[in-house]
């Protein structure tokens, strides 16, 4: 009987057990804070950039990142690391902080102790999804589409902050309104706020802007992703998807002439571009009718580019559905240890599109007849739910929302 292993490279994260209660050092302080907010896709996206000093006698083993309850149902994947090397990923994870209100709090665990009287530069970037809001709700197919955005104009942390600044990147220099908390600066399709000195723990502020965002609002709102691995040393990649575009719905008829006569779709998707693996081969994109023509394929050194074109452009709240499969061949994805055992590593899941929103997804893994599963490893922290066949030797793994890394074993 084969032995297979699984120990998969995994990309999507959401729920993680909370740890134990901690307590707030409150000799702890944010000497200087650099955010930067990006609201150039339908994401939102920070850069926390923060110079940590402890003030205290003794050493600090961790800080806590804070973020508001208003925005915890949005966020899909935070990460940790010095910021003298991006590669230097930090330990993090959630906790519960007594007597810290209803926040939501995340533990970074220093690479080394923190000494009395010593500053570090931590970065930790966060990733928002459906935090947009489309107004007004709906636009006609040639008008353009206007976004909202509310959030906390300071640094929302349980330490008290010296001194900050917030850059705000937009898709376009087009501002209908903004903040304009001083000091505030505009240029182009950037601004800034601050430097804003000596502010408390959990300072708040509102920050509102309402600005002009063509980028594609898409969503895979379902997504179902089956791996067969087969005893003749194939690997056969199935995705099952349910697309929606999240902007600005189309009000009033669709007109294919005026669409053909304008040049920029403005915010309505007529492609996008799906990577995957170097050795995929068989590449094949249909629906329900059958075979959709209307896709181009790249072979490059270090990956497939497929461009994807759906039957008809999709504008705010349409939606699509499709299938794309491809084979691999195993031995790059299967490991043996010279006997009858054998390791299964492959992605999670691939590179959709750009800036990519998955709200749902289902991986099956579905294992050559008479395979026995002796462990499951998941490169993560994440609680997923696990259900095994014992019939079909699948497993499954449900209602994941978006792409972090936490580069450790579970």
């Amino acid at each position: 009987m084969v032995h297979l292993q699984f120990a998969f490279s995994l990309v999507l994260i959401l729920a993680s057990p909370v740890r134990p209660d901690v307590a707030v050092d409150g000799n702890l302080v944010l000497k200087d804070v650099q955010r930067t907010v990006d609201l150039t896709s339908s994401l939102v996206k920070f850069t926390n950039e923060m110079t940590l000093e402890n003030t205290g006698k003794q050493n600090a083993e961790y800080f806590l990142f804070a973020i508001e309850t208003s925005q915890v149902s949005h966020l899909a994947s935070i990460t940790a690391r010095l910021t003298s090397d991006e590669d230097d990923i930090l330990k993090i994870e959630p906790v519960k902080v007594a007597g810290a209100g209803e926040a939501s709090f995340f533990k970074v665990q220093l690479r080394n102790p923190l000494a009395a009287g010593k500053t570090v530069k931590i970065t930790v970037d966060t990733k928002f999804s459906h935090s947009l809001t489309p107004f007004p709700a709906e636009i006609r197919q040639s008008e353009k589409q206007l976004v909202k955005y509310s959030g906390n104009l300071y640094c929302y942390s349980p330490y008290q902050t010296l001194s900050q600044k917030t850059v705000v990147n937009l898709a376009s220099s087009s501002v209908e309104s903004y903040t304009k908390t001083k000091p505030v600066s505009k240029s182009d399709s950037s601004i800034t706020y601050g430097p804003y000195e000596k502010k408390d723990p959990f300072s708040y502020g509102e920050l509102a802007l309402h600005y002009e965002n063509n980028t594609p609002f898409l969503a895979v709102t379902k997504m179902i992703r089956t791996i067969e691995v087969s005893h003749w040393g194939n690997i056969a990649v199935e995705e099952t998807y349910d697309m929606r575009h999240t902007g600005a719905k189309l009000k009033g008829p669709f007109s294919r002439y005026d669409y053909q006569r304008q040049p920029s779709p403005l915010s309505s998707v007529k492609s996008f571009k799906t990577v995957l693996p170097a050795s995929a081969a068989d590449v094949y994109y249909r629906d329900e009718i059958g075979n959709i023509s209307t896709s181009n394929m790249k072979t490059m050194d270090d990956a497939v580019e497929v461009e994807l074109r759906p039957r008809f452009p999709l504008f705010g709240g349409w939606k699509t559905h499709y299938v794309v499969g491809y084979n691999v061949p195993s031995y790059q994805y299967l490991w043996s240890d010279g006997g009858s055992n054998y390791m299964l590593k492959i992605p999670f899941v691939d590179h959709v599109y750009d800036n990519q929103v998955v709200d749902d997804l289902t991986v099956k893994i579905i294992l050559p007849e008479g395979t026995e599963v002796s462990c499951c490893m998941f490169l993560s922290v994440t609680h997923f739910p696990i259900q095994e066949d014992k019939y079909s030797s699948t497993s499954m793994v449900k209602d994941i929302q978006l792409a972090s890394f936490w580069p450790r074993f579970r």
